[in-house]
């Protein structure tokens, strides 16, 4: 007789107060409370780039998220549980979460091979064939030790035909059973994954093949990977009824700010994304009056700070002129400044929003912090548009000061 899966842990998820469909709330993991909404820091390799630990702790996240495929390639799963997993390798101590490998099915769709029974994808460092499926996806994300961990799935680019979409959604299904009987271990709490782009019966048709699995948690993904921010509203205004009210909800791979606070009021609850990393390195810091291009020319002989409704380091300490200059040049500070401001104005974003939702005053928030941040964006659009060598010195700032993403 084959032996049971261990019973997941009990993340005692509790809702502590709603405003329509919008949530806040509680649950618990191995190494911590998480707070819901939340955002989740991507740290890739293990590491925020350009954050160290002691600026992490001072940002508190309540979950990280790790990459498997990255982490599996360097250093190696062996090595970091040999380390006491994520938590002793990295030295951070609060709740972890990583990624099952499936997200590499869509973003390394050029070098993947997709079978019955998983996957090999030849690795961007030197093609070497990595195989990766349910069962290898969960011997990897045990090994890592992370509180929460996810199923392996099949997402799709957007747009995609209906068959590929159904089949991918079938195949998801097949390698969450799959991830349920290979686990060993009982404290991690496995996440299924819905997918079905923006069809509405298909995402219906994942939800049917997942819920009745009873997971601790459930996600949306093969959102944000080519289709419209209307589209995506639209498909999560269908999708998240279908999740169980009862358990955590995650919006995979979406981290802008107004992306983020459509989702809270359709009743997600908890969201990772690259990008406040990644446009902080570039340059592209947000405010509350929209997102800052620090290195144009405006911003040259600027003394205001970069939001000064922020309290981060970056704008209770440097001014707009300064941050031109290390961005300009290319200073490493340039990195660091960037990461800490854009994750400090995330995070802030979604604990108001937290706070709002126990006031009862989230909509009517979200309505005005929507409307001062688009009046920003099309201030800065109308600009550009009317200078003809905008385009230009975009392209060559680009070239200059952006790091290609990882």
């Amino acid at each position: 007789m084959a032996q049971r899966p261990p019973p997941h842990p009990d993340l005692q998820f509790r809702v502590q107060a709603r405003e329509g469909e919008a949530r806040a709330a509680t649950f618990e993991t191995p190494h911590g409370t998480v707070r819901t909404p939340t955002f989740m820091p991507v740290a890739t390799k293990a590491s925020l780039k350009g954050v160290t630990n002691a600026q992490l702790e001072a940002l508190a996240p309540d979950v990280m998220l790790a990459n498997t495929y990255h982490l599996h390639l360097r250093p190696g799963e062996d090595l970091i549980r040999d380390q006491g997993g994520l938590h002793g390798f990295t030295g951070w101590q609060g709740p972890w979460i990583t990624d099952s490998g499936g997200y590499q099915v869509f973003s390394l769709a050029g070098r993947t091979e997709v079978r019955e029974d998983g996957v090999t994808v030849r690795s961007h460092l030197d093609g070497t064939p990595v195989q990766l499926g349910p069962t290898r996806a969960i011997e990897i994300q045990e090994a890592l030790g992370a509180d929460l961990i996810m199923a392996f799935d099949h997402c799709l680019a957007l747009p995609a035909s209906r068959d590929m979409l159904q089949a991918a959604v079938d195949r998801t299904t097949r390698w969450t059973r799959a991830c349920v009987e290979a686990r060993t271990r009982d404290d991690q709490a496995l996440f299924g994954i819905l997918q079905g782009g923006t069809d509405a019966e298909l995402r219906q048709r994942s939800a049917d093949g997942l819920v009745p699995l009873d997971l601790p948690g459930y996600a949306v993904g093969g959102l944000a990977v080519g289709e419209s921010s209307e589209q995506m509203r639209a498909a999560l205004d269908v999708t998240t009824p279908l999740l169980p009210d009862a358990k955590p909800r995650y919006l995979m791979g979406v981290g802008l700010p107004l992306d983020l606070l459509d989702a809270i009021h359709s009743g997600i609850d908890m969201f990772d994304c690259v990008l406040p990393t990644r446009n902080g390195r570039r340059g592209w810091l947000w405010t509350r009056d929209g997102t800052v291009r620090i290195a144009a020319r405006e911003h040259a002989r600027s003394d205001a700070p970069l939001d000064p409704e922020c309290t981060c380091e970056v704008c209770t300490t440097h001014s707009r002129a300064f941050l031109r200059h290390l961005f300009k040049t290319g200073e490493h500070t340039a990195v660091t400044l960037g990461s800490i401001h854009n994750l400090t104005f995330l995070f802030d974003v979604v604990r108001t929003a937290r706070a709002r939702i126990f006031e009862g005053t989230f909509a009517a928030w979200r309505t005005s912090f929507r409307e001062r941040y688009q009046r920003g964006e099309a201030t800065w659009q109308a600009a550009h548009d009317a200078d003809p060598h905008a385009a230009q010195r975009s392209q060559a700032a680009r070239r200059a000061d952006d790091p290609p993403p990882p």
